[in-house]
């Protein structure tokens, strides 16, 4: 057996301890998914009894997004400064408490600070758990288990959907819906502490007191021998921080990526965010409107799970790039589908399959690219700038309308973005190359 632990994890098939630590990121991404749902489904109860307008309501609903993209860059950081272990706790604790807290608020000031902070443990739940996930996983199932970990989120948001809607329909309290984020998120705190161990790279990575007999003691409980040493230092030591992602050796990869997520985020949200009023305005009531976004909401599901399965067997940049072309020609063919339901469904779910594969398989990329000493910060990073594309989406194809755009003509300038990010994607090899010729000059 190889002294260095990280190989023999990566060559072993998965032990069940690997596949629990895999299914709680997963669960703890599905909360995520809720958590940020939750404010969409307590928006009109807020409303009608605290009597705010649609511009402050907006406001209100913007501050997880604001949060999470603070936590996804600042957080990151902190997960590879400390561990992976403690920055997921951390988070989850957070979260725990900002579900808690809305119940509690008084006004729309208050209510908009929680859910800032909320946003924070949501985003480094997001970034930490993805690295913990392509560090916990062999070579074979790494892709499948990080676009799985992704998928989490689109789960949570349908399933915790659901439960929100069955619970206002029976309560008719906004708040009973943070209540239960509250209560689920909490009741994850012990399974997390008893099942989470640190991970193994970032043990190694980032060398604190008593490294070896951690890692000894976890590769017991992966039924793993225990190993004399840690191994060596790589030459070249990489510090966990914003500025070595823009060092000589990553800088490119780093520019690269941020943009192909911005371009793909925004595209995606163009879909997420429209598609019931370009239903509504060709003639149909929202009803219908809201099927064929949980047309587009499958398609995005079976998207996120099939771009993972490929992954096993396939290269995954080409798979991933190919994808977001492919979205760009399906979101034309949402665009000539005219006022049939049918079609619309059928085009929706098409397109959001093909945009959000593009999106998904960003993250294993984003695993693979970076070493784990800056796994967190890079994805945080990535996630967090890029999320400005969830903003933007919307408001550019609002805009397009306005000016009297057709469908069509909307659909494909916001499909651009595929196009944007499929040339960032297939590009990351000259930038890599570039950045190991930047380092041995």
């Amino acid at each position: 057996m190889t002294d260095d632990p990280r190989a023999a994890i990566a060559a072993a098939p998965m032990h069940r301890l690997q596949i629990v630590v895999v299914a709680l990121c997963i669960a703890l991404n599905a909360l995520d998914g809720f958590d940020v749902l939750a404010i969409s489904f307590a928006a009109p109860g807020i409303a009608a009894e605290w009597g705010v307008d649609k511009a402050t309501l907006g406001v209100v609903l913007s501050m997880e997004l604001l949060g999470m993209a603070a936590g996804s860059v600042l957080i990151g950081n902190v997960a590879d400064r400390i561990g992976r272990r403690p920055t997921i706790l951390g988070c989850l604790t957070v979260m725990t408490a900002g579900m808690f807290a809305a119940t509690a608020a008084s006004g729309v000031e208050m209510l908009s600070a929680i859910r800032f902070l909320t946003g924070i443990g949501i985003g480094g739940m997001l970034s930490s758990t993805s690295a913990m996930v392509a560090e916990f996983s062999n070579d074979k199932r790494r892709g499948l288990n990080v676009a799985l970990n992704i998928a989490g989120y689109s789960t949570g948001a349908i399933l915790g959907g659901l439960v929100a809607s069955a619970l206002l329909a029976s309560t008719g309290d906004w708040r009973s819906v943070f209540m239960l984020g509250g209560v689920a998120s909490a009741a994850m705190i012990p399974l997390a502490v008893l099942f989470l161990p640190e991970s193994i790279e970032s043990l190694i990575a980032r060398r604190p007191a008593r490294a070896l007999e951690t890692i000894n003691r976890t590769l017991a409980r992966l039924g793993h021998a225990a190993v004399g040493a840690l191994p060596a230092l790589p030459e070249v030591r990489v510090k966990p921080s914003i500025a070595s992602l823009f060092s000589r050796d990553f800088r490119w990869v780093t520019i690269l990526l941020t943009i192909a997520y911005f371009a793909q985020i925004l595209f995606f949200y163009y879909i997420q965010k429209w598609i019931p009023k370009i239903v509504v305005d060709l003639g149909f009531d929202a009803a219908q409107a809201g099927r064929v976004l949980v047309w587009a909401n499958v398609g995005n599901l079976t998207g996120a799970v099939l771009i993972g399965l490929l992954s096993q067997r396939f290269n995954l940049r080409p798979l991933v790039g190919g994808a977001m072309l492919l979205g760009f020609v399906a979101i034309g063919a949402f665009g000539l589908a005219g006022a049939d339901l049918v079609r619309l469904s059928a085009t929706a779910a098409v397109a959001a399959f093909f945009i959000n594969a593009g999106v998904v398989g960003l993250y294993p990329i984003l695993a693979q690219t970076y070493p784990a000493a800056l796994r967190a910060s890079g994805t945080g990073f990535v996630i967090g700038m890029g999320r400005g594309g969830s903003a933007v989406g919307p408001v550019v194809a609002g805009a397009l309308f306005a000016s009297g755009s057709s469908l069509l003509a909307v659909s494909l300038t916001m499909g651009l973005g595929g196009l944007i990010a499929a040339a960032m994607v297939f590009l990351l090899p000259w930038a890599q190359r570039r950045g190991v010729t930047g380092s041995r000059r």
